[in-house]
């Protein structure tokens, strides 16, 4: 476990189209945006409980959404090793550790930015961020208690490639927890309003593509993982959602006062949170899921 968390990476990933540049690209210029949706730079929506988070205050429901995907790993509480596939600047690998004493952590990602920001912020726990593609990880097989993906593998489309690899790292019995928006139909069923928010939904956020939910889990069965649970938690996503439109006008407002210019990819996400509710709106086309699946 030391070597791996120790390691240096320079893994030299064959880019098969233009998207993993578009997430560098997007995420190395736009990270740093993202301290006006989260202080703890949680780059995910949240979980609302009754009795548990407020509703007004934003970071209590996008850290009960990591709580909600730690509860499902089921670890043991001996010493864990957990991979966060397409961490971000590790807000959910520090929850976790915070929260798992025994706990470390290695988180991929393709920003630098985040690669370089994460680590300070990592730099007292037993945790690492590498610049890797969490398609071709460097991560030993069979060799992590446990694997996480919250709003990464839409990046690549939820594709079977990626679920390949979070099964090969993982030990036999462990679990695969997956957060994240799927469709609920294939793109070309869509009605012409999701159709269009998925559109740009994808073009802004540099998304690949959301996997179809039932093919999703087929290519999990597929692939080998068992006791696969598929939950459907639009419902508590929801209030976190519709912070986005009250968000934007205060991130916005902030910059004017700074007299701070809005990069390109500052817009980019901004029109995506944008979308992002849109397409929540459409209930019969879109879904926001909690997947577990065990290897």
């Amino acid at each position: 476990m030391n070597t791996t968390l120790s390691h240096t990476t320079h893994t030299d990933l064959k880019k098969t189209h233009a998207t993993s540049k578009e997430i560098k690209t997007f995420y190395d210029e736009a990270t740093e945006d993202y301290t006006f949706w989260s202080q703890d730079f949680n780059m995910h929506f949240g979980y609302f409980s009754i009795g548990k988070t407020n509703l007004f205050r934003r970071d209590t429901m996008l850290n009960e959404m990591n709580t909600q995907v730690l509860k499902r790993l089921n670890l043991s509480h001996s010493k864990q090793f957990v991979a966060d596939l397409g961490c971000g600047m590790g807000g959910t690998m520090r929850h976790f550790l915070r929260n798992h004493p025994l706990l470390s952590m290695i988180g991929v990602t393709l920003s630098d930015f985040q690669v370089k920001e994460g680590n300070i912020l990592l730099k007292k726990f037993p945790a690492v961020i590498v610049k890797e593609d969490f398609r071709k990880t460097s991560i030993p097989s069979n060799s992590v208690d446990g694997a996480i993906a919250i709003e990464s593998f839409c990046h690549s489309g939820h594709s079977k490639d990626t679920l390949k690899e979070a099964y090969r790292i993982l030990r036999p019995g462990k679990r695969l927890v997956i957060g994240d928006a799927l469709l609920k139909k294939s793109p070309d069923q869509l009605c012409p309003g999701s159709s269009y928010s998925y559109k740009k939904l994808c073009e802004k956020w540099s998304l690949e593509g959301l996997g179809e939910i039932a093919q999703v889990k087929k290519n999990l069965e597929e692939i080998g993982f068992s006791k696969v649970t598929i939950q459907d938690i639009s419902f508590r996503v929801a209030p976190s959602v519709f912070h986005v439109p009250f968000a934007i006008p205060l991130f916005l407002l902030k910059k004017l006062l700074k007299r701070e210019p809005i990069k390109k990819q500052s817009w980019d996400n901004l029109k995506a949170s944008f979308y992002a509710l849109t397409s929540g709106l459409h209930m019969n086309d879109f879904g926001y899921y909690l997947i577990t699946a065990e290897k």
